[in-house]
């Protein structure tokens, strides 16, 4: 993460402390943007709970809901509402009764008893480090035109500055009240919208300082709000040193001419049912005799089920979880964002010193995108390149769709991300069906340019010699050319 920088005021989110290179600049004034229930009231409290947290005094006006109201979502969020203070403005209910109506918010009377006269008593008397304002824009409707409501703003965030304050004011912007103006006002504006593909939060404006650019999510959690920056892979490196990773099976270490190199992107594809979990699995195995850790993250099975096969290859999968050389989690790609699988990634890696990383498989990480087909390549290509700077040996699984036919490595077009592609295939050899393994691509070294056959046994996995007696393997129904060593079975030899 990111270090907070000794001028800057923490808006009390990490990840969104991190997009703004530490924080805010003191004693500035910030706008919070966004539709209705965005969460623009939570990061306001989220603000000012670590000024409190800092030994601050942290106040917040409210200009619209009712402050107990306000103070009981506050509390059920885990906010100290005890230390924050509250200036309550909002209407009362006097205001409808009586035959008062609306005649309340009369300019005649807002000059008379000016609601700022209310604003700078109560500033006065708490003489807060952090101010929030719950909506700014409420001003506007007590205000006779968009111009006595511009002043107003102007000279109040004047006066605050002017009291060593950092404020932050939220605003809701409608089509018949733009607030567009409001952005000269403020020193920087932090924007929470909401896309096909989840909620999206950005600084399009922050003065004195930038900013981290890139597509930013965020959650609202029963905890608050959770932001999650973009991956930025240029950001991030670590010491490793560039060496193989066997498999354990020598067929298919011959074929990789020793295994893969630490720190590269490898690509497993094949159709379903083929062994690429499995296959990949090994090298996790294998890792864990070296006291390594690796982390699957399963989005298209569940965990159970990945158990379960395991356990039946003989693969001891249960032991390696219990010493803390594999984590499995199941990631239901709905409920998660990129930039939030991202995030646990970076945990994984930087907190828990993940060595190998297994997604399985990218057609499950796709549907975090919920259809935005032009991010796809962007997201893989900053996760791909994050795990090779920090050293860490990554595994994408790839489903192809056709069983047999016509031979395509990717079904994602992302083969130019990988340093490494190992296929495997079904064959349907005189009636009866088999399944090959071969490489196609392999940076760092030379590779074994022919293919094998690839079996899954309750002994687990095993790869027989090149399948030299056989033509158009890659069609999935090859044909006979030769009785010659390649297609004996294993258990035959």
């Amino acid at each position: 993460m990111a270090a907070s920088l000794p001028d800057r005021v923490s808006t009390g989110v990490p990840g969104l402390d991190e997009i703004l290179s530490g924080g805010l600049i003191p004693e500035r004034s910030y706008m919070i943007r966004g539709r209705a229930g965005s969460g623009k009231t939570i990061l306001s409290l989220h603000f000012l709970q670590r000024g409190v947290d800092e030994g601050e005094t942290s106040l917040f006006i409210n200009l619209e809901e009712d402050v107990r109201d306000l103070e009981a979502n506050a509390a059920a969020l885990g906010f100290d509402t005890d230390a924050i203070e509250f200036l309550d403005l909002s209407p009362g209910a006097d205001v409808f009764t009586e035959e008062q109506s609306y005649e309340v918010f009369a300019p005649s009377e807002v000059e008379s008893e000016p609601l700022t006269e209310q604003i700078v008593e109560g500033v006065t008397a708490v003489d807060p480090d952090r101010v929030v304002v719950d909506p700014l824009t409420q001003l506007r409707f007590l205000l006779s035109d968009d111009y006595q409501f511009r002043k107003q703003v102007v000279g109040f965030m004047r006066f605050l500055k002017e009291r060593d304050v950092t404020v932050a004011f939220t605003v809701q912007n409608t089509a018949s009240l733009p607030t567009d103006d409001l952005e000269f006002i403020t020193d920087g504006t932090i924007r929470l919208g909401a896309e096909e593909y989840g909620k999206t939060i950005d600084v399009p404006k922050f003065r004195g300082s930038s900013t981290q650019s890139g597509d930013h999510a965020y959650r609202v959690t029963d905890a608050g709000i959770e932001v999650y920056p973009a991956l930025q892979p240029g950001k991030h490196t670590g010491e490793f040193d560039f060496e193989q990773i066997s498999s354990g099976i020598e067929g298919v270490d011959d074929l990789l001419h020793g295994g893969l190199e630490r720190g590269t992107v490898s690509i497993v594809s094949g159709p379903t049912g083929v062994g690429k979990t499995t296959l990949s699995t090994q090298f996790m195995k294998e890792a864990a005799g070296r006291g390594e850790r690796s982390v699957i993250y399963l989005f298209e099975e569940n965990r159970q089920t990945f158990l379960t096969r395991s356990r039946a290859v003989g693969i001891p999968v249960d032991e390696m979880i219990e010493r803390g050389t594999l984590q499995v989690n199941e990631v239901e790609a709905l409920e998660r964002s990129p930039q939030e699988f991202a995030r646990m990634v970076r945990e994984e890696v930087e907190e828990r010193g993940a060595d190998i990383v297994m997604v399985d498989g990218i057609a499950g990480y796709r549907l975090t995108l919920r259809g935005e087909e032009g991010m796809m390549l962007q997201q893989m290509h900053a996760l791909g390149r994050y795990l090779k700077n920090m050293g860490v040996t990554a595994i994408f699984i790839d489903e192809t769709r056709n069983i047999t036919g016509q031979f395509k490595a990717t079904v994602e077009n992302i083969s130019y991300l990988a340093d490494n592609i190992v296929f495997l295939r079904h064959l349907e050899v005189q009636g009866e069906m088999r399944k090959a393994i071969g490489v196609l691509k392999k940076r760092t070294s030379d590779f074994e340019r022919t293919i094998r056959e690839f079996r899954i046994t309750e002994e687990g996995v095993s790869v027989g010699e090149p399948m030299t007696g056989l033509r158009g393997i890659l069609s999935g129904t090859p044909e006979v050319v030769d009785d010659a060593s390649g297609l004996e079975r294993a258990d035959e030899e």
